[in-house]
């Protein structure tokens, strides 16, 4: 099965994370990692959805996202012309024998220190899905105490936006 990374332009309002979440539940299909945030305009947030499928899979997604009333624009994200990143915080075990280590390996992927306990270190990453893996499976070692990841967040290359593509709608309000 091919993974897919779909970016949807939504209205900002209650109930449309849930419309949309229900949507995939009704239909089987499963979702990899949800990240939705409020746009640079107020009245739209954006969707990055990852599902996995084939080409017929994405297609019925792709349609049935289209008829959702709060649905402005639709966007499969093609590896080669999209920036996709994802965030993760770590915590570890980094006592006074371990935590020049664990900042040595936090430094090679250029990620932060973002807290620092008596006997932990919370570390900030940013970064492609393998870049993320990589981190984590270096810090193994040392102990992970908690690690939280915020699932892909993408956006197209180039000067085109998801707004721009969105076409016309009459009606609709913003």
């Amino acid at each position: 099965m091919k993974r897919y990374v779909i970016s949807v332009l939504v209205e900002n309002h209650s109930g449309v994370l849930s419309r949309v979440s229900g949507l995939f539940s009704r239909r089987g299909y499963n979702i990899d990692s949800l990240t939705v945030g409020v746009t640079d305009t107020p009245e739209f947030s954006r969707m990055t959805i990852v599902v996995r499928g084939d080409e017929y899979i994405l297609e019925q997604i792709v349609k049935q996202l289209a008829k959702l009333v709060e649905v402005v624009s639709i966007q499969h994200c093609e590896a080669s012309e999209t920036v996709v990143r994802e965030l993760a915080l770590i915590k570890v075990n980094a006592a006074a024998s371990n935590r020049a280590g664990v900042i040595e390996t936090a430094n090679i992927f250029r990620a932060r220190i973002v807290d620092v306990g008596v006997d932990s270190l919370v570390v900030e990453a940013t970064g492609s899905e393998e870049k993320i893996a990589g981190l984590i499976k270096l810090l193994e070692p040392f102990g992970i105490l908690e690690l939280v990841r915020t699932g892909l967040t993408a956006m197209g290359r180039g000067k085109g936006t998801l707004v721009s593509s969105a076409p016309e709608r009459k009606g609709a309000t913003a």
